[in-house]
């Protein structure tokens, strides 16, 4: 118990290593959270600075994912590794260092996948680009591909721990983009190329 304490510590503190603000801050002397939606993830720097920041944002927040995870199996094993993904989302997603306003999850996510799963990784990431490439809503893509995240792992026979922490990581994915859900509905949700919204 007391690993899997520590464990879910540490994962919490790297999940508030916030690849967005720390770029925008101190490469590019702006305050992410001042611009474009407003939201401390990939897509709002990638309208806000540009492909090559958003890129290492993309980055820097799915090796969190994957870094908390690989320590998560050493420290305690699978339980290591359920706990170590839940709260290392939740750190990004809900950051005491940055007010508890962070991102919505999805590369971190994608980070702890990669870890678990690579080749669940493998077929949801392509649909995603695919959903982007048609639509041009990355929310629609993110949504689609947590959506279908504890789908796969569940018809792949994984161990039902990892697929009730699939289902958990999705339902937080989900909760996290309730207002893009909303614009979608109502056709008011920015389009990849076009200023945010959302503010």
């Amino acid at each position: 118990m007391f690993k899997i304490v520590i464990v879910s510590i540490i994962s919490y503190i790297l999940g508030n290593i916030s690849g967005s603000f720390l770029i925008s801050k101190y490469a590019a002397g702006v305050d992410i959270r001042k611009h474009g939606s407003g939201n401390l993830g990939a897509t709002n720097v990638l309208r806000t600075l540009g492909t090559k920041a958003a890129l290492v944002t993309l980055l820097v927040d799915i090796l969190k994912g994957v870094l908390a995870v690989v320590l998560g199996s050493l420290v305690a094993g699978e339980n290591g590794q359920v706990f170590a993904g839940i709260f290392v989302v939740i750190g990004h997603n809900w950051p005491i260092l940055l007010s508890f306003k962070g991102g919505k999850g999805i590369a971190t996510t994608i980070g702890v996948m990669i870890a678990i799963n690579p080749y669940i990784v493998a077929l949801i990431v392509p649909l995603g680009i695919i959903i982007i490439i048609i639509t041009r809503y990355v929310s629609l893509a993110s949504i689609t591909g947590m959506i279908i995240f504890p789908v796969a792992m569940l018809f792949t026979r994984q161990p039902i721990k990892l697929v009730l922490f699939s289902f958990l990581l999705s339902m937080m994915a989900i909760y996290r983009h309730r207002s893009n859900i909303e614009r979608l509905v109502k056709g008011k949700e920015s389009k990849l190329g076009q200023k945010s919204r959302a503010r």
